[in-house]
Formats: C-alpha cells, structure tokens, sequence
C-alpha cells in the first residue's frame, strides 16, 4: 500500500510548516545529508534542466525547500533565460542569523556569464519571520536598478521564513 502526501496542501498549513521546520531542526547529521543529497537530486533533474517557471506559487515551493532549514542567512539568486527557464540556482552569500553581506558586483558578474536575461532573488530569515527589514527594501531597489542598467529583470525577491513566503512583487515592492 502507498500512502501520498499532498505536499502542496500541507506548506499552506502554518503548523504543518513549523513541523517539518522542528523536523528539520531534529536531523542527525546522516539525516541532513541525506535531505542535501535529495535537494541535488531534485535540482538535477528538475532545476537544472531548464524547466519554465509559470507561476510565484512553483518558485516559492522550490525556495522554501532550498532555504527554509538554512541556520543562517543565505542569499540566494534563480538565473533565468528570456522564457523564465532557469539557467542556474545559487546561493551566492552566506551570513550570520540575523544578516547577509551582498555584492552586487558579483550578482551583476554571474548574470552576464549565464547570459540570463532574468532573475528570482530569495533569502531566508532564520528567525522566522517573513516581513523585509529597510536593508531588504533598500537592496533589492538597488539590485533592480543595476541589473535594468544592463538589460536584465528582477522579477521578485523572495523571503523565506517559518512564517511562510513573502513576495517583494506581490506587495507592490518592486519599484
């Protein structure tokens, strides 16, 4: 007998999504390889291999599955070609809990050796929650400024947290 979990359903489940945050906490060291093996696994064959996105929805499940057991922050960017295929998915810059040092010299550097015409920016808030703090505002205008400057679009900016997602597009934040 199979049993099959909708898991769609349950990440709109706040306290589903506190379990599996606490389950992720719990891991022993096997078990978080074996979750980090699975994650390449599934960007091997799904990520990389260019898949379209078409809709906020897909990209907020698979940013919630790369950065929602992260410790620390993480800066992470989704490379995209003129169709929203993704090219590549890097986590660029690593930080303390609480904040994220990022270049954009080195995100503008990365676009144009993808040749990507677009971009997702996401990170997560260990902390949980969701809301962007000014530094956030500030960095993602900033981004969206230089990267228009050399033809290529940011089409959101992702916060991934306990809480659940937030969408700089969404909320009218992307000036």
């Amino acid at each position: 007998m199979t049993t099959t979990i909708n898991v769609c359903e349950e990440k709109q489940d706040t306290n589903s999504l506190r379990h599996w945050s606490e389950f992720l906490h719990d891991l022993t060291a096997v078990d978080t390889w074996i979750v980090h093996r699975a994650i390449e696994i599934l960007d091997e064959h799904v990520i990389k291999h260019g898949p379209k996105l078409t809709s906020p929805k897909d990209v907020m499940d698979y940013l919630r599955l790369q950065l929602l057991h992260e410790m620390r922050e993480v800066f992470a960017v989704v490379f995209m070609d003129t169709q929203h295929r993704v090219l590549a998915y890097e986590e660029l810059f690593f930080g303390t809990i609480h904040q994220t040092s990022v270049y954009p010299r080195a995100i503008v550097q990365r676009a144009m050796s993808l040749n990507a015409a677009s971009m997702i920016l996401a990170h997560n808030h260990p902390s949980g929650s969701t809301q962007p703090s000014e530094a956030d505002k500030q960095l993602t205008n900033r981004l969206k400024s230089l990267l228009e400057s050399i033809d290529v679009r940011v089409l959101d900016h992702f916060i991934i947290g306990e809480e659940g997602t937030f969408s700089f597009a969404e909320h009218g934040l992307l000036f």
